[in-house]
């Protein structure tokens, strides 16, 4: 018995060529994340007695950051301005909310103020701290831990800005590897937290006044001669 043909329709091969690069994909982000979960690291809240600003209750407003910043990876910044990343290591939370917590501790642990927390606490202040991290870096080929913070003190009761001030540090750093660069900015940090305790401690703030406090009553008017 002689056998049949039998014609099949042609195969359409572009479905698995729009799948080959997909599928090309999966794989290069398989490989990737079989690679050593990167080291995390932790910043340090130095201690210290800085007098001054006795009965004062400030607010540590997380500091604003551009993206590059706002992050856990550590930066690396060249001459030319160019930004990459550590691969082997990254901070304990994104940065501007771990520096926030850190600035905390430190006024905890060095002032005389009779109260320090953040705005979400619900507590209530005479004065907060508003702050932008401007460079928090290793800078290269100078090899150096860079930062830098603008702080603002801010009345609570009005809004009014009461002072401001540029904080820098910069801190030589060994090799630019995850634990010599965390190292040193870690150092530069505390550097520039206890030079913001102390300027704040010494600064002349602002206070809100209290219910029974003359000041925070109507003022008293003249009666007319009778």
């Amino acid at each position: 018995m002689r056998g049949s043909s039998v014609s099949l329709p042609p195969t359409d091969s572009r479905p698995l060529r729009r799948l080959m690069p997909v599928m090309l994909l999966a794989a290069l982000a398989g490989a990737c994340s079989s690679g050593p979960a990167p080291t995390t690291y932790d910043l340090s809240a130095p201690s210290s007695r800085i007098r001054g600003a006795a009965g004062v209750q400030v607010l540590v407003n997380e500091p604003a950051a551009i993206q590059t910043l706002a992050t856990q990876q550590i930066l690396v910044k060249d001459a030319s301005g160019s930004v990459s990343f550590i691969g082997e290591g990254q901070w304990a939370d994104n940065l501007p909310r771990l520096i926030q917590t850190r600035l905390i501790n430190t006024f905890e642990n060095a002032s005389q103020l009779r109260g320090v927390s953040r705005p979400s606490s619900g507590a209530v202040a005479d004065v907060q701290l508003v702050s932008e991290l401007r460079s928090f870096e290793i800078a290269t080929p100078s090899n150096e831990a860079v930062v830098e913070i603008s702080v603002k003190i801010v009345s609570d009761q009005t809004g009014r800005i009461a002072s401001g001030r540029i904080f820098r540090a910069r801190v030589p750093v060994a090799a630019v590897d995850a634990p010599n660069a965390a190292r040193a900015l870690d150092e530069a940090l505390s550097i520039a937290m206890l030079d913001i305790v102390r300027w704040v401690s010494g600064s002349p703030l602002p206070r809100r006044a209290e219910p029974g406090d003359v000041s925070s009553q109507a003022p008293l008017t003249d009666k007319a001669p009778t």
